[in-house]
């Protein structure tokens, strides 16, 4: 009996270990798993990134309105260079954004991005975007920055895409903490720790 009671308690202290091991492991694979996702189903406003340009363009015309904002703290300027372009469905387009630096010193900025409505994301491509790297802006900079897109002939085989007319592309600029940031950290704990001796 004693010997059964032990194999039951070993089993579950295995079985609770490999929970634990589970649940840390998928805690660090969540967040490539949820981009990947996201990415692949345009889930949450996620575009595509489109290989090539569309070849096929349709005669229904949709409207893409553009939208842009800056994180708390990020010393600039950002904004779409036009409001809104009327086009049609898999014709190829370029717009432009303009960022300018406000502040003294160099920033380095990287764009998050969405299209609302959100379930128009699937058919929303970006064939090249600024949105790809970061960008460098020295004190007082600016610089107009293209993407080049088109919405997807496919938007026009699916039903809950019938009633969308207008596709809002949005983009919010954060500041990335650039390598002369980190070796002025760098610098400045060396000199620290160098006098504290």
């Amino acid at each position: 009996m004693a010997a059964t009671m032990d194999n039951k308690n070993k089993r579950t202290m295995v079985a609770v270990v490999g929970v634990v091991i589970g649940m840390i492991g998928l805690s660090y694979a969540s967040v490539p798993l949820y981009d990947w996702f996201c990415r692949v189903t345009g889930y949450g406003g996620t575009t595509q990134v489109a290989a090539e340009e569309s070849q096929q363009v349709l005669d229904r015309e949709i409207k893409v309105r553009f939208d842009a904002s800056t994180a708390r703290g990020l010393e600039w300027k950002f904004e779409p260079v036009q409001r809104e372009v009327t086009l049609k469905v898999g014709e190829n387009a370029v717009s432009f954004y303009r960022a300018t630096n406000l502040s003294d010193r160099p920033i380095v900025g990287t764009a998050t991005f969405n299209v609302t409505p959100q379930k128009s994301g699937p058919y929303f491509h970006k064939i090249d975007c600024f949105c790809f790297v970061e960008q460098r802006l020295e004190p007082g900079e600016s610089i107009d920055m293209p993407v080049a897109y088109f919405v997807d002939p496919e938007i026009d085989q699916d039903p809950n895409q019938e009633e969308v007319k207008t596709i809002t592309l949005s983009y919010t600029f954060f500041e990335m903490e650039s390598d002369e940031d980190e070796e002025d950290q760098l610098a400045a704990l060396e000199t620290a720790g160098g006098d504290s001796d």
